[in-house]
């Protein structure tokens, strides 16, 4: 049983660091997307997918370090204390979510049928086409 909860540690670790990971990851490819814009300073397009990169990086991060902290309680570390833990880190992920939604798309959640979400690629000129 010791090497099975060795083991388990082990990847709820890793599926820490791979929430880690993808936040970093999603943080630099937005950053290189968005510098890499012709008109990263003047475009809004660019402002917005920069955000929602970022956003969406920090969401899907955050769903790995929760996956990553309800192995460890469920099956290593079975106190109070860290159920708490992980209670308060659910919660903080919920409103997280909450609140990055309304960031990025500018509008409560339960309005998206009166919201259409533009493709942000179709409404941004090509890369190649300077003249217009």
């Amino acid at each position: 049983m010791s090497l099975f909860l060795h083991w388990i540690e082990h990847i709820a670790l890793t599926v820490e660091a791979v929430g880690v990971a993808v936040m970093v990851a999603g943080f630099l490819i937005a950053t290189y997307r968005f510098i890499r814009h012709p008109n990263f300073y003047d475009s809004p397009h660019a402002y917005l997918a920069y955000r929602h990169g970022i956003g969406r990086s920090i969401l899907v991060g955050l769903d790995f370090l929760i996956a990553g902290d309800l192995i460890k309680t469920v099956i290593v570390v079975n106190t109070g204390e860290q159920v708490a833990t992980l209670a308060a880190v659910v919660l903080i992920r919920a409103f997280l979510g909450f609140t990055l939604h309304v960031e990025v798309e500018g509008h409560w959640p339960w309005q998206n049928h009166k919201f259409k979400r533009r493709d942000i690629k179709s409404s941004r000129r090509p890369y190649n086409d300077a003249s217009q």
